[in-house]
């Protein structure tokens, strides 16, 4: 899908994240392929996380807010030591000799299910005043961490290693949640530390990871070309086709009427088929959001 007017792409990537990349590093490599500077992603993943990237490329990252924002993960939880990071990056920071069964950690993992009070790690980039959280932490300096109130839809043990205490889990979870202080958290919970060992993202709103690319197959623009999934295909939206009097009014920013909406609906304009603009209803009128120019 290109914009006719500029030839720049217009669309999604669902990109597989390898170790060892930050989510920025992925984007740079895509702008110097692509020679698009508008390029972002939906959701940060630390270095040593693998899995969905959900990837916007040129207009379409004003599609953001308009993607679902839940997520999936499978982690791997290692018991028997904390770190300062909550994962294999940090520095250990102590040690304990209890060892835990199966039946513990399935009986630990109930206390996550559904809403929850979570505590962010003091590494990560949540800002406080301004600052991010893990420049306090690097700096030495303390600083007051409010809970964050999340929700996991579900939550539970794919495998247990009970010579490693190792257990690999599946979590479903609302946006903003840290899987890193689950795992600190149980492990706290059944008193013998834990730190997250390994995580891949499965999931991302509708990007799942059967349907993901490689970097290595994004080394051209064509290539990107070739994986760019139509917006349409991924939000949940109702649409509505503009007549020639519509688009004009849309184009300028006007109103047009509502064509049986219900009051609240957030409705995608389209011309010719693609996006044009993303309009509110508002009872009897469609009010204009966002135009789009030409797709």
């Amino acid at each position: 899908m290109t914009d006719n007017k500029s030839n720049n792409l217009f669309g999604f990537l669902n990109v597989y994240k390898p170790k060892g990349m930050t989510s920025h590093d992925v984007v740079g490599r895509l702008r110097r392929v692509t020679k698009i500077k508008q390029i972002g992603h939906t959701g940060t993943l630390d270095p040593f996380a693998t899995g969905v990237l959900p990837i916007c490329i040129g207009k379409s990252t004003r599609l953001i807010e308009y993607l679902e924002d839940d997520k999936e993960y499978l982690a791997t939880v290692q018991f028997g030591k904390n770190t300062d990071t909550y994962d294999l990056d940090g520095e250990v920071v102590a040690t304990f000799d209890k060892k835990v069964s199966e039946v513990e950690v399935r009986l630990g993992l109930k206390s996550f299910e559904g809403e929850i009070s979570q505590m962010p790690p003091i590494y990560s980039a949540i800002k406080v005043n301004g600052k991010k959280l893990y420049d306090y932490a690097r700096a030495g300096q303390e600083v007051e961490i409010k809970p964050r109130t999340v929700f996991i839809s579900k939550i539970e043990l794919v495998e247990f290693n009970q010579e490693k205490q190792e257990a690999k889990l599946l979590v479903a979870c609302s946006k903003g949640t840290y899987i890193r202080s689950i795992a600190y958290d149980l492990g706290k919970n059944l008193g013998c530390g834990a730190y997250l060992s390994a995580l891949e993202r499965t999931k991302a709103g509708r990007f799942n990871i059967e349907n993901t690319v490689r970097l290595e197959d994004l080394s051209e623009k064509d290539l990107v070309c070739k994986h760019l999934i139509n917006p349409l295909d991924v939000l949940n939206y109702p649409t509505y086709e503009l007549s020639d009097s519509d688009r004009q009014r849309v184009s300028h920013g006007m109103s047009i009427t509502n064509r049986g909406f219900n009051d609240a609906d957030i409705v995608f304009l389209l011309k010719s088929g693609k996006i044009y603009a993303i309009g509110k209803v508002e009872q009897d009128k469609v009010l204009v959001k966002k135009v789009f120019e030409v797709l």
